[in-house]
Order: C-alpha cells, then structure tokens, then sequence
C-alpha cells in the first residue's frame, strides 16, 4: 500500500479560458508543507506531461522579471490545458529558502553576486528544495512513468532515484529579460540547467 495519500481532489476553472485543473491535496508526505498537484484533462495516459514547479510569489502573481519561473508556470499550464498533465506545485519559495530569506538574496543580487553565491552569503545551500516530495506526489496519483517539463537536471535525477520513468525531457521556454539574464546565466553554468543563452560570459 502506498504511504502516499490523496487526501482531496476538487476541480476549480483556472486559466483564462476557464479550463478545469483538478487540485489534489495529499497525506504521508515527507514534507510539511502543503504542496498541490494540478491535474489537467486524464491520468490514464501511459506518460503524462508533468512539471515540477517550486513556488515563487514574485514570479507567479506578480509577473516579476528576475526570475522565468512565471514564463514557465503559465507555459506549463497553457500546455497541459491543450494537451493533459499534471503539474506539481511544491512551496519551495525561494529554492527552499523562504520569501523572506529570498528578498534578502536579491538585495546582495543587487550587489553583484549571483544567485548561488547570494545563498552562500546568507549561509543557505545553493539549492534548498527537495524534489524527492514530488515523486511522492506522482506515486499517489498513480504514475509511475511521464514526460518531464524542465530545464533542470536534479528533477530528473530524483525522480529517477524514486523509481519513476521519465521517458522523455521537455525544455521548457527561454524567457530572457533585461533583468534576469545574469540569473539564467548562473544557472545553465553552475548548475548545468539547458538553457542555451547567447550573452556575453
């Protein structure tokens, strides 16, 4: 028996078309934060598309241009509206930081380190966040192989470590602005996301 619980599931008209997203909500996760999947059209697809989405209040309701994690939240679910999916949406603010740790990131950002190092500086990891939660989420849906949305290597390796199969790696946009090149750019060279800029090294 799964230690992964559903604990609800109610449909809510999302979007600006109004499309249906099945919101689940779990029990026995292996986190205490109250993480959400998405489910978009039927899980009786062999694959699923499936994006893991970490939480990000400036990006994802207030459009800010730091960051791509808006660009890539609306892609995701425009995507899924077209086409079925499950979007999994963990509150991970901040790379497992928080809001508040966050703010302060951007304020040492502003002063010329990058992403990673501003973590560092506040004495938090590069990256906080655990993906194993996702894994978890999946297997009390029920999937148990899919087609992962990301640019990001780690997701594919925990979901892989969880058992899970990941026939096929989707690149999500590239949502270069004037504000967060410097931040995409850290990423594809620290930490070998795919994301292929052409800007000045």
């Amino acid at each position: 028996m799964c230690a992964y619980r559903i604990r609800n599931c109610v449909e809510i008209p999302i979007l600006p078309n109004g499309h249906v997203g099945k919101f689940f909500s779990f029990d026995g996760l292996e986190s205490p934060e109250e993480h959400v999947a998405i489910v978009m059209g039927s899980l009786e697809q062999e694959s699923p598309l499936v994006r893991v989405h970490s939480e990000c209040l400036t990006g994802d309701i207030f459009g800010s241009h730091r960051c791509d994690c808006g660009a890539q939240l609306n892609e995701a679910l425009e995507r899924m509206s077209e086409e079925g999916g499950v979007l999994l949406y963990l509150r991970q603010e901040g790379r497992g930081i928080g809001l508040y740790a966050k703010l302060a990131a951007y304020r040492l950002q502003d002063g010329g380190l990058d992403t990673f190092e501003a973590n560092r500086q506040l004495s938090f990891p590069d990256d906080g966040r655990d993906f194993t939660v996702a894994a978890q989420m999946l297997a009390a849906l029920g999937v148990k192989r899919c087609r992962l949305m990301t640019n990001n290597p780690e997701k594919v390796k925990a979901l892989h470590a969880f058992g899970l199969q990941v026939d096929e790696v989707i690149p999500t946009g590239i949502f270069v602005t004037a504000h967060n090149r410097n931040y995409l750019l850290a990423k594809a060279q620290k930490k070998n996301h795919a994301i292929k800029l052409d800007l000045p090294v």
